[in-house]
């Protein structure tokens, strides 16, 4: 995760109708596609393009043996539950053998699974069962950094200061009287300095070593080649046990100035930044795409890029680069029309020169979950300005979720799903703090409230905690044992067949997506419609609509034939009211 504040550019004019103004040599292992795969699109064409990609935070989605924690097995299980919502695709975060330094993205070993989740079998064999039900799978690979507990870098403690096993991450020796400063003024994301200095066999202070994150999480040197053969072979690894894409964690912060400068706070805002967006960093996603195309399906490159500038985030998405990358200035905006369409806009403006989808996101496991950002004051995400005890207003956050899921699910382009929206799950924030895991948390001393809110693990049934999180029986206690009482109405089984639900309202938005030409495609573009300043509008396709009124007051609907889905009820004399989107068939 790298954060930089993001900033907007250019806002188009509307256009077309006016609203009225009344009413490697290991075996592939991929199950074969059935006629239900077929049927969604598993056997044909970019799929990449416009799916709806769910994403599962494993440890917290479903636990299959027991001991409270998410695993394989539990994400097997619930893979009809994914079918029957509709979704094409899955993201699974880390899922290999990590000390949990960071929540798994601190990774000791690329090619196995941590016992916690599971074995490699049970791996190959969800992968295989997706596969069955039209579900491709994404899984995480984390290139900035390894483990401290990694092979390489225990290597690498053990080594001399020029070895080359030192030489794969970033050992300098420090400033000042002794060394006992840090080699440059960097500043690690997650709070606190960016080097951590070493203990020598004999005791005697060492060299420092970098970590963008936190100290368990060792920075690799990209110069080296041993490095980018290592994650060749780590990609051909997952592909060729039928691995249909992989999410890039941090994908714009790999190559860092060779000099290691220090970070200059008055540098102009074009001046090159010392390891963010390095140019060099362009070759190794172009090593990575030719792996990705040497299969008869290419695999699929998503990237986690943080960056302001739309014309460099575009530059990732090259076609001999990275396939999509997520669109985050879409997930900070705050709930404005004015704002979102300026988003919309420059992202789709930005995507068009490199012939590259966009994609769209609401939420993640990294940040609050939108259902409680919408209900606030400030509806904008930034990590710099979260604090706790924040004023919220549930039934107004839920409101504007489900009218921005439609929204989202309605842009050309393909949509994330993070685990929970569907069921309108918000941010958990009175978690004591014995109990809270994340290291942003404790970093920072306390001062950012973290991300375990966003992690709570699932509601599944019942009515009492865990909500069938675990299996029936189980006496372990979920590892982030949390959930408030008041999901006992937000479960699956609650939700399930009860009308205006979030989840029957993500279910049936999935349906029409499918069914609609002008909304499964993305190459139908977007087409504004003139409206309101406070209401968004516009057309894909002969004769779909979306519409989504942002103001105080209900606001009119263009000429239609039918209401296909909406995310609350319309007026009585059919006008919408405030927070709410519609998608219609046009006359």
């Amino acid at each position: 995760m790298y954060v930089v504040r993001n900033r907007h550019v250019t806002e188009k004019e509307p256009t077309d109708v006016t609203l009225h103004q009344t009413a490697a040599q290991r075996p592939t292992l991929v199950a074969p596609a059935t006629q239900e795969a077929a049927t969604r699109g598993l056997a044909s064409g970019p799929w990449w393009r416009d799916a709806v990609t769910y994403q599962v935070y494993v440890r917290s989605f479903a636990d299959g043996n027991g001991d409270g924690v998410g695993d394989l097995q539990g994400i097997r299980d619930r893979l009809p539950y994914l079918a029957d919502l509709g979704v094409d695709a899955i993201w699974l975060n880390p899922w290999y053998p990590s000390p949990l330094a960071d929540g798994g993205y601190d990774v000791s070993d690329y090619r196995d699974i941590d016992p916690v989740f599971g074995t490699l079998a049970e791996a190959d064999a969800l992968i295989a069962e997706a596969h069955a039900l039209g579900i491709r799978t994404i899984i995480d690979v984390v290139p900035n950094h390894v483990s401290d507990q990694h092979p390489w870098f225990r290597a690498a403690l053990t080594a001399t200061p020029r070895s080359d096993e030192r030489a794969r991450f970033w050992f300098r020796p420090g400033r000042g009287p002794g060394g006992n400063e840090p080699p440059n003024n960097w500043v690690s994301h997650f709070g606190g300095p960016a080097w951590s200095r070493t203990v020598e066999p004999d005791g005697t202070p060492g060299q420092w070593y970098l970590h963008l994150f936190a100290a368990e999480q060792p920075d690799l040197n990209w110069e080296h080649p041993a490095v980018r053969e290592e994650h060749l072979d780590i990609l051909r690894f997952w592909f060729d046990r039928g691995a249909d894409g992989i999410r890039i964690d941090s994908a714009a912060i790999l190559v860092k100035d060779p000099f290691l400068a220090d970070m200059d706070p008055n540098a102009p805002a074009d001046a090159p930044h010392p390891y963010s967006d390095r140019d060099g960093i362009h070759e190794i996603y172009r090593e990575w795409r030719a792996v990705a195309d040497s299969y008869d399906e290419p695999r699929a490159l998503i990237g986690e890029v943080w960056l302001p500038d739309p014309q460099r985030f575009a530059m990732y998405l090259r076609p001999n680069e990275i396939h999509t990358a997520f669109n985050f200035s879409f997930l900070s905006c705050p709930w404005d029309s004015n704002e979102l369409r300026r988003v919309i806009d420059d992202t789709l403006a930005a995507h068009l020169p490199v012939g590259a989808p966009a994609t769209w996101v609401l939420s993640n496991h990294d940040v609050t979950r939108h259902v409680s950002r919408y209900g606030r004051a400030d509806t904008s995400f930034d990590f710099a300005t979260r604090r706790f005890d924040t004023p919220l207003d549930l039934e107004l956050g839920t409101r504007r979720a489900r009218a921005a899921a439609l929204l989202s699910l309605s842009l050309p382009g393909s949509a994330y799903i993070y685990q929970g929206e569907e069921l309108g799950l918000w941010e958990v924030e009175d978690i004591p703090d014995e109990n809270k895991q994340d290291q942003m948390w404790s970093r920072t001393n306390g001062k950012d409230p973290g991300r375990d809110g966003c992690r709570v693990p699932l509601p599944w049934s019942g009515k009492e905690p865990p909500f069938g999180f675990s299996p029936e029986g189980a006496t372990a206690q979920p590892w982030l044992p949390e959930q408030p009482e008041a999901w006992s109405r937000m479960t699956v089984q609650a939700q399930t067949g009860e009308p205006g639900s979030m989840l029957e309202l993500y279910r049936e938005a999935l349906r029409v997506r499918r069914a609609e030409p002008g909304l499964r495609s993305e190459r139908e573009s977007l087409r504004w419609l003139n409206s309101d300043p406070e209401v968004l509008a516009f057309r894909r396709g002969d004769g779909f609509a979306a519409v989504v009124n942002f103001g105080a007051e209900p606001a009119p609907l263009p000429a239609h034939s039918a209401i296909l889905l909406s995310s609350g009820p319309l007026t009585e004399d059919g006008l919408l009211p405030a927070d709410t989107a519609v998608w219609l068939r046009l006359v």
